[in-house]
This record gives C-alpha cells, structure tokens and sequence, in this order.
C-alpha cells in the first residue's frame, strides 16, 4: 500500500494571506455563500481549508468566501506541502467532483427532514430549497412548515468586537444581567 500523508497539524492562517486558485473551475453564486456562511454561525467551523505551501486554496475556495462575509480573520488550514503541482490541480477538481458522485438514501433522506420539521429547524441551513423539500413528500404540509419555521426562525443580531477575552466576559456580563439573550463567539 502506498504511504499515505495524513496532515497532523491544522494552521490558522489570515483570511488575507489566502490566495484562490487561478484556475479553479468550481463557482459559487452570493446565495450559496450566505448558506455556507449560516452553516458556520450555526454549526462552527467543521472542516479545515486545504492550502498549498504558498497560500494558495486546493479546496475550500467557499469557506473561504463565507469567512470574508462573516468579517473572519482567521481560518484554520491545512497545508498540504507534499503534493506535486499536477496533484494540486487534480485535488483541487476531485475535492469537489468526488462529493458530487454520492447520493442520498431517500427514506432515511425524508425521515431526516421531517424530523427536523417536526423539530421547526430552518432547513435552509442545510441547504435545501422549498422545492427540493416538495419533492421528498406529496402534501403542502412540508412547505407550510418549513415557512412557518423560517418565521420564526428569524433572528436580529448585532456583532459587539470586543478588545480581548477579559473585555468580552465584562460585556456578557453586563448583558445578562439586562436579560440581554447573548452568546460568545471567538472568530
């Protein structure tokens, strides 16, 4: 079996430095950005962008987006030193295509969905449209409770930057004890 590299070091690196790849055939329309930027607020950031040792992104152009967006410095990367130039470019398409050849088991795909229906969670977050949702289940139902979630699931937030962790307790603080709903966040 070849030796494979396995990465034991994930880098912050500043959003800044990050270089996007010339030649990457992959788009991402503003919509599918502000996805990806609600899938970081709501879930944290689950996987590291893949860099070169130049700064230039193999995979992750997206997150990358998403990061400017939501006023990021940092991301965290892992540099893959060890690729030659032609498995570079390849990376930077089979990253991509490779997750495009999956599928969906359509049961379990609706019984998902509709648990978290049942559990009024904004499944925009996950990506779906109101039509892919119609096209799991047969009623009106769906497409009336995702609505319904997306009512409610409307939030009006501020983003307070504070000068260092001490500084940011204070503000918590002071915030709950005004009943001020609030949660700390570290970008």
């Amino acid at each position: 079996m070849k030796d494979l590299k396995i990465p034991k070091i994930i880098e912050m690196r500043k959003v800044d430095v990050l270089l996007p790849y010339a030649r990457n055939a992959r788009t991402h329309s503003d919509a599918q950005i502000a996805q990806i930027a609600a899938s970081i607020v709501e879930f944290g950031w689950t996987n590291p962008i893949i860099i070169g040792m130049d700064d230039v992104i193999i995979a992750g152009h997206g997150r990358v987006m998403a990061a400017r967006k939501l006023g990021m410095h940092e991301v965290p990367c892992i540099v893959m030193g060890h690729l030659s130039e032609s498995q570079r470019r390849a990376l930077v398409i089979a990253d991509n295509k490779l997750a495009l050849n999956s599928g969906w088991d359509e049961d379990m795909l609706s019984a998902e969905i509709q648990s978290l229906l049942d559990d009024n969670f904004d499944l925009k977050i996950a990506g779906f449209s109101e039509n892919e949702l119609s096209s799991f289940f047969d009623d009106e139902k769906v497409i009336d409770e995702t609505n319904k979630a997306e009512q409610s699931a409307l939030q009006f937030q501020i983003i307070v930057e504070c000068t260092d962790e001490s500084h940011q307790s204070l503000l918590m603080t002071q915030f709950e004890r005004e009943k001020i709903k609030c949660r700390p966040l570290i970008l």
